[in-house]
C-alpha cells in the first residue's frame, strides 16, 4: 500500500500570481513532481525556489512510468501530480495514477486552484447552476458529430476546449447545428499578457475566427436552449425488443415492464406498444 501521499495540485493557466499558497507550499515540500510538460512545470518550480525531483508524466507515457510513480509514494516519499495549466485530469492526463493509488488504498489530497472550466463560465454570462463539459472532441467522424448534436440540443451551457487550429472549423460545425444564431463564448489565453474573451452568435464568432486564426490555448462556451431537450424516438427500437421478447416466450406483461424500464417508455406507451402486437 503506498505510505506516501499523491497531490493533485491546480496550477495556474498563466498568471503565476493565480497559484495558491498552499500549492505553493506542496510543490516546496515534496519529493517528486509529475508533469504533463516537464519544461514548463520547470519554470513555475523555479520562479518558486523548489527543487524535486521532475518527471515526465503524460498521455502517451509507458505502464512503467506509471509504475515507477507507484514505487515511489510506496517508498513513503510524497508526489505531485500537475498538468500544464489548470486542474489536473480535467481533459489531461492523470487519471490512471489517482485510480491506481486509490485501488491501492493509498491518499490522494486535491490542492484545488485555477480551472480554464470555471474561470471561462464565470464570464461567459451565460451561468453555471449546471453545465455539460465535453472538452477536446474528435476532430471528425460520427463521435464528433453526435457530441455536437448533443450540444446544440443541452438546456445548459456545454463547454469545450479545442486546439487554435480547430476553432473556426469547431465553431462552424456548432452553427450548423445549433443555427448561426446561438450565442456562444470564446476565451482564448486565460488570465495570460494576450487574453481575448469575445462573445457573439454562432455566426459572428465562426466568420472572426475562420479570417483570424487564434493562438494559444482556447475554451469554448455554447450557451444552451433554455428548454429540455426532446427524448429521442425509440418507437422503433421498442417494437424489435417487444417482438423479440414476446417470441421467447415472456408474457406481454413481462414485456412492459421491461421496455419501461430498459428504455424509459412511460408505462401505458409500452402497454399500447404491446398490445398492438397482438
Amino acid at each position: 500500500m503506498p505510505a506516501g501521499t499523491l497531490y493533485v495540485v491546480a496550477t495556474p493557466l498563466g498568471n503565476l500570481g493565480d497559484l495558491t499558497p498552499r500549492a505553493a507550499e506542496i510543490l516546496r515540500a515534496v519529493s517528486v513532481v509529475a508533469a504533463e510538460d516537464t519544461r514548463r512545470t520547470r519554470g513555475l518550480l523555479t520562479h518558486l525556489g523548489a527543487s524535486p525531483r521532475l518527471l515526465s508524466f503524460h498521455q502517451h507515457s509507458e505502464t512503467s512510468r506509471l509504475e515507477l510513480l507507484l514505487e515511489i509514494l510506496a517508498d513513503g516519499r510524497d508526489l505531485a501530480l500537475v498538468s500544464d495549466a489548470g486542474t489536473p485530469v480535467v481533459s489531461d492526463p492523470g487519471s490512471d495514477l489517482v485510480s491506481a493509488v486509490r485501488q491501492r488504498g493509498g491518499t490522494v489530497v486535491p490542492i484545488p486552484g485555477v480551472s480554464a472550466v470555471a474561470t471561462a463560465l464565470s464570464v461567459s454570462g451565460f451561468g453555471a447552476d449546471r453545465y455539460l463539459f465535453l472538452g477536446f472532441i474528435p476532430r471528425k467522424g460520427a463521435e464528433r458529430s453526435r457530441l455536437i448534436g448533443r450540444a446544440a440540443a443541452e438546456e445548459w451551457p456545454v463547454v469545450f476546449f479545442e486546439a487554435p487550429s480547430r476553432l473556426g472549423a469547431l465553431l462552424t460545425d456548432l452553427a450548423a447545428a445549433a443555427g448561426p444564431d446561438r450565442r456562444a463564448f470564446v476565451a482564448r489565453e486565460l488570465t495570460k499578457l494576450h487574453e481575448e474573451l469575445r462573445s457573439g452568435s454562432l455566426g459572428e464568432l465562426a466568420g472572426y475566427f475562420c479570417e483570424q486564426e487564434p493562438r494559444g490555448e482556447i475554451t469554448v462556451v455554447l450557451n444552451g436552449t433554455g428548454t429540455p431537450a426532446a427524448p429521442p424516438d425509440r418507437s422503433g427500437e421498442a417494437q424489435e425488443l417487444a417482438l423479440e421478447w414476446l417470441a421467447a416466450g415472456m408474457s406481454r406483461r413481462d414485456v412492459v415492464e421491461r421496455l419501461v424500464a430498459e428504455l424509459g417508455l412511460a408505462r401505458n406507451d409500452a402497454y399500447r406498444r404491446v398490445m398492438e402486437m397482438q
